[in-house]
C-alpha cells in the first residue's frame, strides 16, 4: 500500500494560502476543508489552508508527511438512496503545532494573501482568559491567539483596510462570530494594544455569525485497515461524514460576492438573519433525537437507527415530528417537511451507530431546549396536549428511575436532576394515584423547567397518564397506543 503524498497521488503542490485554520480535527477536515475542496473547483483563485493546531500530537505529525493531503468519506442516506464516496482533500498546505512553532504561527499574518480564518475549538474554545498576554508563546485561549496574530497583521501593514480579514468560526454558540469579534477586542483593549488596532478590527475584519451542521465521525480504528486498503493508501487523516451538510451565514453583501459559497452546489447559504435556522435545527433535529433516546432505550433499542427501523418506535417518531412539532413552527425561510426528511435520513445512516445512551448525556436540560418549547407551543395554539411529546417526557422520567428490565441504566446528568427524579420515584406507589402524585411533582421541578407547570391541568393529566400506561402496559405497548391518537 502506498503511502500518501503529491507524489504517489499525482496531484501538484496546494494553492496559495489564503485561510488561517485553527484546528485541524475531524469536523474541520470532513466539512470546512471539504467545502473549500468544492468550491477550488469552480474558483478562478483556489484557496490554501494553513492549518494550526495547539498541539504537535502524532496524527498531526504523520498528516505533515502525506503533505497535508487526506480523504473524506461521504456515507449515509440522502433522498432514501445509499451514499458511499471518497474524495481527495488536496487544499491543505501546511499543518503546523502553534504550541512549537508559534513564531510560524505568527509569521503567516504577514502574507498578503492570508484573507480568511475559519475555526472550531469546541463551544468551550470561545472565551476569555485574564491571564493570557501578548508575549505567551502562545496564549492559552484560542480568541487570544487570533488576537496576537491579528495585531501582528495590523502592525505589519500598518493598519492597511485591505488587509483586514474575513472571519468564520464554527462553534456551536449563539452569535459565533459576534462573540469571537467582542472578546478579541477585550484582549486587545486589556494588553493595551491601542485604539488604532481596535478600530482596524471592528471596521475592517468582519466576523461572520454562522450555524453548521454535519456530523463527522471520522474512521474508527477497527475499520481503518478495511478502508485504507479501498483507499489504496496509508491515510492517517482520513474521515468520514454523512452526506447532510448546512452551514450558513449571516455576511455583509460584500462578502458574499468576494466569497460565492453559496454558488458552488452545496447546502451553503448566505442569510440575514440565523434564528429560523438555528430554531429548526433545535427544534426538528434536536428535539426528535431527545424525544427519541427514552423512548427508544425502554422499547429495548440500543441504537438511533434500530429505533427508526422499528414499525412502532419509528413511526412514532415520524409523528412527532410531522403531527407535533412542524406544526408549531412558521419559519417561512426553512422548507421545514424537507428537513426534517434528511433528518430521518440521518437517524438511517447505517455507516454511523449512535448509541442511544451515548447521546443520553444531561437529558433533562436538553429536553428542556429541545423538546418543551415544541410542546408547550402546540398546547397554546391547538389548545390541547400534543400525546407523542408528552409520551417523551413521561419516558424521560421513566428512564431517570434508572433501570430496563431490571438492568441498571447508567445516567449521565447533574447530580441534581438524578436527585430530584429518583427520589420523586421513591416517594410515590406505581398506581394512578401515584403516578398523578408524580406528574405533580415533575411539572412543578422549577429549576429543570425554568417555570412551574403544574397549573396545566390538562398536561399535568396527560403526563400522568403516559406515566400510568408505560408502568402497566410497558413502553412498547404505551407507544403504539400513542400512534393512535
Amino acid at each position: 500500500m502506498q503511502k500518501l503524498n503529491r507524489n504517489n497521488a499525482g496531484v501538484g503542490p496546494a494553492p496559495r494560502e489564503a485561510i488561517l485554520q485553527f484546528g485541524g480535527g475531524n469536523f474541520l477536515r470532513g466539512f470546512a476543508d471539504w467545502i473549500v475542496e468544492v468550491y477550488n473547483r469552480q474558483a478562478g483563485r483556489p484557496l490554501g489552508v494553513l492549518v494550526a493546531n495547539n498541539s504537535d500530537r502524532q496524527i498531526y505529525r504523520d498528516w505533515r508527511g502525506q503533505e497535508g493531503l487526506y480523504h473524506v468519506l461521504t456515507r449515509g442516506i440522502k433522498q432514501g438512496e445509499l451514499v458511499d464516496t471518497q474524495e481527495l482533500i488536496t487544499n491543505v498546505s501546511r499543518v503546523i503545532s502553534m504550541d512549537s512553532e508559534w513564531d510560524t504561527f505568527l509569521a503567516s499574518a504577514e502574507n498578503p494573501d492570508m484573507r480568511y480564518v475559519i475555526s472550531n475549538t469546541t463551544e468551550a474554545g470561545i472565551r476569555y482568559s485574564e491571564d493570557d498576554t501578548l508575549s505567551d508563546t502562545p496564549p492559552a485561549e484560542f480568541p487570544a491567539k487570533l488576537t496576537a496574530w491579528l495585531y501582528r497583521r495590523y502592525k505589519h501593514f500598518n493598519g492597511a483596510a485591505e488587509r483586514g480579514n474575513i472571519v468564520l468560526p464554527m462553534e456551536l454558540i449563539v452569535d459565533n462570530g459576534s462573540v469571537l469579534r467582542d472578546l478579541v477586542i477585550r484582549n486587545a483593549e486589556s494588553w493595551k494594544l491601542g485604539s488604532g488596532f481596535t478600530d482596524w478590527v471592528r471596521r475592517h475584519c468582519t466576523f461572520c455569525n454562522t450555524l453548521v451542521d454535519r456530523i463527522v465521525p471520522g474512521v474508527g480504528k477497527d475499520e481503518m485497515q478495511e478502508v485504507q486498503e479501498k483507499l489504496g493508501y496509508q491515510d492517517v487523516a482520513v474521515t468520514q461524514g454523512e452526506p447532510y451538510h448546512l452551514l450558513a451565514i449571516e455576511a455583509p453583501a460584500a462578502v458574499r460576492k468576494e466569497l460565492p459559497l453559496d454558488d458552488i452546489g452545496l447546502n451553503i447559504r448566505y442569510v440575514d438573519d440565523l434564528t429560523p435556522y438555528r430554531r429548526s435545527k433545535v427544534a426538528i433535529l434536536n428535539g426528535a433525537h431527545t424525544s427519541m433516546v427514552p423512548v427508544g432505550y425502554l422499547s429495548g433499542k440500543e441504537t438511533v437507527g434500530e429505533t427508526l427501523e422499528d414499525d412502532t418506535t419509528g413511526a412514532y417518531i415520524k409523528q412527532v415530528l410531522f403531527q407535533e412539532i412542524i406544526p408549531t413552527l412558521s419559519l417561512a425561510e426553512v422548507d421545514l417537511e424537507q428537513f426534517a426528511e434528511d433528518v430521518l435520513d440521518r437517524f438511517r445512516n447505517p455507516f454511523i451507530h449512535h448509541q442511544l445512551l451515548s447521546i443520553s448525556l444531561n437529558s433533562v436540560s436538553k429536553f428542556r431546549t429541545r423538546v418543551l418549547p415544541s410542546l408547550l407551543a402546540y398546547l397554546d395554539q391547538k389548545g390541547s396536549v400534543p400525546p407523542r411529546m408528552v409520551l417523551a417526557l413521561a419516558a424521560l422520567v421513566r428512564f431517570y428511575r434508572g433501570d430496563r428490565n431490571g438492568q441498571k441504566i447508567p445516567l449521565k446528568d447533574d447530580p441534581w436532576a438524578v436527585e430530584f427524579l429518583q427520589q420523586a420515584w421513591a416517594d410515590v406507589e406505581t398506581d394512578e394515584q401515584g403516578m398523578r402524585e408524580l406528574s405533580k411533582s415533575v411539572l412543578s421541578w422549577e429549576r429543570a423547567w425554568e417555570q412551574d407547570l403544574s397549573d396545566r391541568t390538562d398536561l399535568q393529566a396527560a403526563l400522568a397518564s403516559a406515566l400510568f400506561s408505560i408502568e402497566s402496559k410497558g413502553m412498547e405497548a404505551t407507544v403504539a397506543d400513542s400512534l393512535q391518537n
